[in-house]
C-alpha cells in the first residue's frame, strides 16, 4: 500500500510539472492541433483542379464534348485553348499546365466510321506520382465517353470495361486513409517528446539527487514516470479520435475497445521508448534532440505515407521493431474495416513484447546510470 502511495505521489509530481511549465503546456497543446489541421487538410493523395491546356484541332461536335466532360471534372482545371503546337511546350516549361490535350483534325470523322478517335496528352513527368494519378482520372473519363458514344451510335460496345467497387473507403477519399494515421503519429510525438524530457527536467532543476535519497525505488520511480505519460497520451489521442470521427468525417466502424486496448499497448511501448531517452540525457535539450531522432525514421518505417511492401528488403526487417507500424494496423483496420480483438491479435503481442523490452531497458538504464 504504500509502495503505490509513493508511486502515484511521484505521478502527481510529475504531471503538475509537466502541467506548470509553459513549454511542457506548448508541447501538450499546440503542435497536436496544429498538425492534425495541416496533416488533415493539405496531406492528401487526391488531386484537384489540375492545370489542363486544351488543344483541339478538330472542333466537332464530339470532341467539344470530350473537351466539356473534362473540363467539367472537379479533377481538372482548363487553363487555356491553344492553337498551335509551339504553344505546347511554354505551357509545359512553366508548369502552368499539368498536361496538354491534343485532338487531331480527323478525331471525329474517325470515330463516325467506326475507328478510333486517336487523343495524344501530352503530360509533365517531373512528378511521377502526380502524373500518373492525372492520367488515371483522364483515362476514367474517356473510358466514359467511349462508352457512352458506343451506345448513341449502336457501335459495338468495347470487348470488356471495368466496373469498380471500392471496399473499406467507398469514396476513395485520401482522407480516409490519412487522418487514422495521424492519432497513432500525433500520440508517438507527445507520448516521446513528454517522457522524453522527464528524468533530463529532474537533472536540470537539481531535483534529481534528491528523488534519490528518497524511500522511492528505481522502478517505483520509473513507474511513476511513465503515468503521466500515458495518461496524456490516452487524453490525447482521445481527442483526435474525437475529431477524426466528427470534423473529418472518418468512419469508425469496429471496436472501439480493440482500439483502445492497441492504443494502450502502443503508449506502454513509446513510454519505455521515452524514458529510454530520457535516461541518457542530461539537459532537456538533448532529451528532445534524442525524441526526434527516434520520432523521423519511426514515422518512415511505419507505412505512414508509403508502404512498407515498397521498401528495400533490409528496411523491411528493420520495421518490426517499430511499435508504430502495428499500431496503425490496427487503427485502419478499426476505421476502416471493422476490426475486433481476434482480427487484431498478430499486432497487439508485438506490441507488448516491444514495451516489456523498452521499459526493461530503460529500468537498466536508469540505475545504471544512478551508479
Amino acid at each position: 500500500m504504500n509502495t503505490l502511495r509513493r508511486i502515484l505521489a511521484l505521478a502527481l509530481k510529475e504531471l503538475l510539472a509537466i502541467l506548470r511549465d509553459k513549454k511542457s503546456r506548448f508541447v501538450l497543446i499546440g503542435p497536436p492541433i496544429a498538425q492534425l489541421l495541416i496533416f488533415g487538410y493539405a496531406a492528401t493523395f487526391d488531386l484537384n483542379d489540375i492545370p489542363l491546356a486544351v488543344y483541339n484541332e478538330d472542333r466537332s461536335a464530339p470532341s467539344r464534348e470530350l473537351v466539356a466532360r473534362i473540363a467539367g471534372s472537379p479533377h481538372f482545371h482548363l487553363v487555356s485553348i491553344i492553337g498551335r503546337d509551339s504553344q505546347i511546350a511554354p505551357l509545359i516549361d512553366n508548369r502552368e499546365a499539368l498536361m496538354v490535350l491534343h485532338l487531331g483534325p480527323r478525331f471525329s470523322a474517325n470515330l463516325h466510321r467506326g475507328g478510333s478517335g486517336h487523343a495524344q496528352v501530352i503530360i509533365d513527368g517531373r512528378n511521377s506520382n502526380t502524373a500518373l494519378l492525372a492520367l488515371g482520372y483522364l483515362r476514367a473519363i474517356i473510358t466514359d465517353f467511349n462508352i457512352g458514344w458506343a451506345r448513341e451510335h449502336g457501335a459495338q460496345r468495347p470487348p470488356a470495361t471495368l466496373k469498380i467497387r471500392p471496399w473499406y473507403n467507398e469514396n476513395l477519399l485520401s482522407r480516409w486513409f490519412i487522418v487514422p494515421g495521424i492519432v497513432g503519429l500525433l500520440t508517438l510525438v507527445v507520448t516521446t517528446v513528454v517522457t522524453g524530457l522527464s528524468v533530463a527536467r529532474e537533472r536540470e532543476a537539481g531535483t534529481f539527487d534528491q528523488l534519490l535519497v528518497t524511500p522511492l525505488r528505481p522502478v517505483e520511480i520509473l513507474i511513476g514516470k511513465s503515468i503521466p505519460g500515458i495518461l496524456i497520451g490516452l487524453i490525447e489521442g482521445s481527442l483526435i479520435l474525437i475529431v477524426a470521427v466528427y470534423w473529418f468525417e472518418v468512419p469508425l466502424r469496429g471496436s472501439l475497445g480493440a482500439l483502445y486496448l492497441g492504443l494502450f499497448l502502443f503508449l506502454l511501448s513509446a513510454v519505455g521508448i521515452g524514458l529510454m531517452i530520457s535516461s541518457l540525457a542530461v539537459t532537456q535539450q538533448q532529451g528532445i534532440l534524442g525524441a526526434f531522432l527516434f520520432l523521423v525514421p519511426a514515422v518512415i518505417l511505419s507505412g505512414f505515407a508509403t508502404p512498407i511492401a515498397n521498401m528495400p528488403e533490409v528496411v523491411q526487417q528493420l520495421t518490426w521493431l517499430n511499435p508504430m507500424r502495428y499500431f496503425l494496423v490496427i487503427l485502419r483496420g478499426v476505421f476502416l474495416e471493422g476490426d475486433s480483438y481476434g482480427l487484431l491479435l498478430d499486432q497487439y503481442w508485438p506490441m507488448a513484447i516491444i514495451a516489456v523490452a523498452t521499459l526493461a531497458l530503460a529500468g537498466w538504464l536508469f540505475r545504471h546510470r544512478m551508479n
